[in-house]
């Protein structure tokens, strides 16, 4: 932080009180923020939660690796100089490279809804698809469900919504099914389900897939611009469409 001249601090949070990572539905330690932009996760590391399984993270293995430290010790500089020079967006992709944060397609995976119905990703062939991870505990992820209600009355039967729960109790998913009335794809997500849609470490996350099936846009958490670029997002994909 000296090299920053004054220009940036760093702030130390306990876990479970940080309202940062409240709004953005973190669920596991350690997590990093530039500003409000979650730049590594546990992840990243080389911590990986119960059932998740391992995998190479951008910053493993950690423990008395020097290598791993000058690599994150230069994405971090690197990051920190994208918000003084006011290019978050650009920010954003560095935090979140595609080839380690992000699938390429919607996975082929069988997604058992809350009815006992199965779906498939042949089932989805031709239509825009919004894939939900969010928890009955995380305050954004209501909103953001309302929010995805009124993009599918919007957009009917081109666009299909799953919602998949991460470390939620079935019952109080029922709950906010019953409650919400959504003409969604209402699903668990086992952590085997969820690895499939690559590296979620925060709720609510919202992954975008286009006609084909290709990924075609990624949202992590709930930030103020949510709403706007994943409306544009999806504008432009059904646009093509037409």
């Amino acid at each position: 932080m000296r090299s920053f001249n004054g220009n940036a601090r760093f702030v130390v949070e306990n876990y479970g009180e940080s309202e940062l990572a409240k709004k953005y539905g973190i669920t596991r330690y350690p997590a990093l923020f530039v500003d409000d932009v979650l730049v590594a996760t546990p992840k990243d590391f080389g911590f990986y939660g119960k059932g998740e399984g391992a995998d190479n993270g951008r910053y493993a293995p950690w423990v008395k690796t020097a290598e791993s430290h000058e690599k994150f010790r230069a994405d971090l500089t690197r990051m920190i100089d994208l918000i003084l020079a006011g290019k978050k967006d650009a920010l954003r992709a560095e935090a979140r490279p595609a080839k380690e944060g992000e699938i390429a397609a919607l996975p082929e995976v069988t997604i058992t809804d809350l009815d006992g119905k199965k779906l498939m990703k042949a089932d989805l062939a031709g239509r825009v698809v919004l894939v939900e991870l969010w928890a009955t505990w995380c305050p954004p992820c209501r909103s953001t469900l309302g929010w995805l209600g009124e993009l599918k009355k919007r957009y009917a039967e081109r666009l299909a919504v799953v919602t998949l729960a991460v470390d939620s109790d079935e019952a109080n998913v029922r709950r906010v099914a019953r409650d919400l009335k959504l003409p969604f794809v209402w699903a668990m997500g086992s952590p085997e389900l969820v690895r499939a849609f690559g590296d979620v470490s925060s709720v609510p996350t919202l992954l975008v897939f286009d006609g084909t099936g290709r990924t075609a846009g990624a949202f992590y958490g709930a930030p103020p611009t949510l709403h706007a670029e994943a409306e544009a997002k999806l504008a432009s994909l059904l646009e093509k469409k037409s």
